[in-house]
């Protein structure tokens, strides 16, 4: 009896695997069947010539390059606030905090991850409505709240692979240097964090694809259909995961609707690569951290 259920167990793993393989090749197949007949420089510049828009003296008005654009410096921004934040704070939980304080925050971390995105995105409205109404009339919904806003969303992220990919390290190399002589911090600093390395690395290039792809938080904090490429971190912008909604929504005609299947191969394309890398760097990371001397 114990057999026949074991030989049930694997027929189900392998069929339920099949059928989501079946699923996602359906979904790309369709994607690309959809998508590709628009696909091309008419897509991203749209009626301009994409020399002058490269070098600044052309706008695209009915193209996706201000969109482009806006998504690369979003991702970047969002990055930038959101990696020492989550990783000092994964830091702490792996090495520093108590149990007690380690379930607690652990807890509220998770909490964190768990609130729905434009639970986020109404957090950042507020928040752009609080500045502007006490410290400036150029604060608003920007680029600038809608990383923040992101932010705030991938922190989780980042903090749980951070502290995984530290409590998971070995005891012998936990120890070593302490053995020699080194301090808490020195440990911490040259010995964990760069055998943690591929870990972290996994789980900031996942938290950027989020940030990549979430259409619900950048709604509410400033991005626009027409606002064309961002002058400043408080102006307003275009995004993919917007244009990909606007377009779905409002299309007027076959033609358009081409243009949002083509932007979503896009956007497709840009989250592989990211994951792609984090991939290759998490090996490449892992290689050296093996054969290091």
């Amino acid at each position: 009896m114990q057999e026949v259920l074991e030989k049930l167990a694997v027929f189900l793993s392998w069929t339920m695997t099949l059928v989501l393989c079946l699923c996602l090749s359906i979904f790309l197949i369709y994607l690309l069947i959809k998508g590709l007949p628009s696909f091309g420089a008419e897509l991203i510049f749209g009626k301009a010539e994409p020399l002058k828009v490269l070098l600044g003296q052309a706008r695209v008005f009915d193209g996706i390059f201000p969109a482009m654009v806006g998504t690369f410096f979003l991702v970047l921004l969002s990055a930038v606030l959101a990696l020492p934040v989550g990783v000092c704070s994964g830091i702490y939980l792996a090495e520093y905090a108590s149990p007690v304080m380690k379930k607690l925050f652990g807890s509220l971390f998770d909490i964190l991850a768990g609130i729905p995105s434009i639970v986020i995105g109404l957090f950042g409205f507020s928040l752009s409505i609080f500045l502007h109404n006490h410290f400036s009339d150029r604060f608003g919904p920007c680029l600038l709240i809608s990383a923040l806003s992101l932010a705030v969303l991938v922190i989780p992220y980042i903090v749980r692979s951070t502290q995984m990919s530290l409590e998971e390290l070995p005891s012998d190399i936990r120890r070593t240097a302490l053995a020699l002589g080194a301090t808490r911090l020195q440990n911490i600093a040259y010995v964990l964090i760069p055998n943690a390395l591929s870990g972290i690395s996994s789980g900031l290039f996942l938290a950027i694809g989020r940030c990549a792809e979430d259409t619900a938080v950048i709604l509410l904090t400033g991005v626009v259909a027409t606002a064309g490429v961002p002058s400043s971190l408080l102006s307003q912008y275009e995004a993919l995961p917007f244009y990909i909604y606007y377009i779905s929504s409002q299309y007027s005609n076959p033609a358009e609707l081409s243009n949002g299947y083509g932007a979503c191969l896009v956007l497709l394309g840009i989250c592989s690569v990211l994951f792609m890398f984090a991939y290759g760097l998490k090996k490449h990371l892992s290689y050296r951290t093996l054969y290091r001397v």
